[in-house]
């Protein structure tokens, strides 16, 4: 069977459709190729995965009308001209979304290639919005993404995909934490925090979070590890005092992110799509939604998860050093409501995401 990917842009999005594409792969026998933006994450991330690549340039498309916007559609459709000879010869295409998806939707249009489209967010995007209307079947991982998708539709909660050694994380938590110790120097021992805003980071977070330390620096029972992005390192280093009992753990990005995972009791992260991350690997989280995301969909987002009884929500508007310390705290010390949040995750989240995406594929597939 030969599938097409495609979609991208962030890590976000790349780590589950690489997800997908293993599933496919490993349990399938399916050939897969990835279809992306030349300056996508998907350019260094798919390769070094091991899947075949063909890059298009696109950009994103404004939503309003302007020559920006008219731009952006022209090279979509370019796009799909340069990958309908891959689109046409493929059994099935998968999409994640994003306006990297845009090419390959519009090929499997205009071959009548069968397509599965993957939409990680509550709020579903306009390529997705709008290539649902010739899609076999969307794959949502938020219940209320079904309302915001044209009528007719056929909808699956699947969840979003999560990378197999995150999927590990709930069951191999005791040797993973014991590793994760050791490679960001940290206690097993105390409650650990971990502060995530996305592969490049979240400024106004990371500014936050190294003006709350001195309010926690007296506690010896906790520590914090904090991936900044790489541009934002020196604003939380510059800000540790390696002279207090509080231990704070700040990294550029975090490769090993299951080690990450396994040894926190509590997340403060933004709220985009790797929200299933946490929640699959049964954590209380602070979800921190980024104001500017497209249509707020990161605020939908977190209040699903706040509505599952997941998370709890602190707009960036409201974020300070005392609320954000506040917010910690309460977490902190308080392991019996951590343990019902994380009770509450684990019951929302779809660890078997990939698997069941897969299986769509295969279900709507139609060779040539």
């Amino acid at each position: 069977m030969n599938v097409v990917l495609t979609g991208g842009g962030t890590a976000g999005h790349v780590f589950p459709a690489l997800a997908v594409a293993g599933e496919l792969r490993d349990s399938h026998g399916a050939s897969v190729t990835f279809i992306g933006a030349t300056d996508g994450q998907e350019a260094r991330l798919v390769p070094d995965a091991g899947f075949p690549f063909l890059g298009l340039r696109v950009r994103s498309a404004q939503s309003r009308l302007s020559p920006a916007t008219l731009g952006a559609v022209a090279l979509a459709f370019r796009g799909a001209r340069a990958c309908r000879g891959t689109v046409e010869n493929a059994d099935v295409v998968v999409s994640i979304g994003g306006f990297a998806s845009a090419s390959a939707v519009l090929a499997a249009r205009r071959t009548r290639r069968p397509l599965v489209l993957m939409e990680p967010n509550s709020v579903p995007g306009a390529v997705n919005r709008i290539a649902a209307r010739w899609a076999d079947v969307v794959a949502t991982t938020f219940a209320a993404t079904e309302r915001r998708l044209p009528a007719g539709v056929r909808v699956e909660r699947t969840g979003n995909p999560i990378r197999p050694q995150i999927a590990a994380v709930a069951t191999d938590r005791a040797r993973l934490r014991v590793e994760a110790a050791s490679a960001f120097d940290l206690r097993e021992d105390r409650t650990t925090v971990l502060v995530v805003g996305g592969s490049q980071g979240a400024r106004h977070l990371d500014e936050v979070l190294a003006q709350s330390l001195p309010a926690l620096a007296d506690r010896t029972d906790v520590q914090i590890l904090v991936s900044t992005g790489p541009a934002n390192l020196d604003i939380v280093g510059g800000a540790v005092d390696t002279g207090v009992p509080l231990l704070v753990r700040a990294v550029p990005f975090i490769e090993r992110m299951d080690r990450a995972l396994a040894i926190a009791d509590l997340a403060v992260s933004r709220a985009g799509a790797s929200v299933a991350e946490l929640a699959a690997c049964g954590l209380a989280s602070i979800l921190v939604p980024y104001p500017h995301a497209t249509e707020n969909h990161q605020e939908a987002n977190a209040l699903e998860m706040v509505a599952a009884g997941a998370a709890t929500m602190l707009r960036d508007a409201d974020l300070s050093s005392s609320t954000l310390t506040a917010g910690i705290l309460d977490l902190v010390d308080d392991e019996r409501t951590r343990a019902a949040m994380g009770a509450a995750a684990t019951a929302w989240a779809r660890p078997d995401a990939a698997g069941r995406i897969a299986a769509l594929a295969v279900e709507v597939a139609r060779p040539r």
